[in-house]
């Protein structure tokens, strides 16, 4: 966001983007810039309401909107269809916007549409891509699609306390992900299985599946008695806490037998 913006300038982000629920205030402390969160649906933008922010261009009392972020999957492990993103896209180069995509979980959308990444961040001017969300120990990638946005970046790496002394330590599982598609395997084994707990929920009555299964995510609602006891067993996050809305991840070493254990332990639970 630092290359992106000058303190003056505002980002829109979804009002559920990572930026503006789990960042603890990052972007408005270190970058400086204001946050314009945006209602969505799915974890997607509202188009009609993002048109609702472009205003009040070149008036100094408010400020300016110069850039768009969005998640791809999205928070709620939704996926950005290739017409969505054109619109997106569209719509930020109409408005003079500079587009950063959320790339923690990029490999996930990537496999669920079959295409590489290259075919995925075209136009995209900057992006976060993910590393220990996909496997690797440690590290995450910032990738500059638009030359324009280098200048400086080194300086503002440094300045921001990114600059790891061991670097190629966190290159190396890099080269061995991309190295003969290894992304692409983890990613599809991921999506599987999340497939597979999504049918297997579905199974059992009284749960309630609140969102479309599109990368490794899966979103239900669950009684809220079963939870505490559930959590006791299984580690996964309380999404919303006023409607028992949970968070279930698939990851490289999810196996069968893991969602199995599961969903019978959940069975359980809701019988007795």
């Amino acid at each position: 966001l630092q290359a992106c913006l000058r303190s003056y300038q505002s980002l829109l982000c979804t009002d559920i983007s990572h930026f503006n629920v789990d960042e603890c205030g990052a972007p408005e402390k270190i970058v400086g810039c204001k946050l314009l969160p945006v209602k969505s649906k799915n974890g997607k933008f509202i188009f009609s309401e993002l048109e609702k922010h472009i205003i009040r261009k070149g008036d100094q009392h408010f400020s300016q909107c110069k850039a768009l972020s969005l998640t791809q999957p999205t928070e709620y492990g939704t996926i950005y269809t290739w017409e969505e993103m054109q619109a997106l896209k569209d719509f930020a180069t109409s408005n003079d916007l500079f587009i950063h995509m959320d790339g923690a979980r990029l490999a996930n959308a990537a496999a669920s549409l079959n295409c590489s990444f290259k075919d995925l961040t075209k136009d995209i001017d900057i992006l976060s891509f993910g590393g220990a969300k996909n496997g690797l120990l440690a590290g995450e990638m910032v990738i500059v699609r638009n030359p324009n946005l280098c200048e400086g970046l080194k300086f503002m790496r440094k300045q921001s306390l990114q600059l790891p002394s061991k670097t190629r330590f966190f290159a190396a599982p890099f080269l061995r992900y991309f190295k003969n598609q290894l992304w692409r395997e983890i990613a599809g084994h991921e999506n599987t299985m999340a497939q597979y707990l999504h049918e297997e929920l579905q199974k059992i009555p009284g749960v309630h599946i609140t969102q479309k299964t599109e990368a490794n995510a899966i979103f239900a609602q669950l009684p809220q008695r079963v939870i505490k006891p559930l959590r006791k067993k299984f580690f996964f996050y309380v999404w919303d806490e006023k409607t028992f809305e949970v968070r279930l991840m698939t990851s490289f070493d999810t196996q069968k037998e893991h969602i199995n254990q599961f969903t019978d332990e959940l069975k359980n639970l809701m019988e007795s």
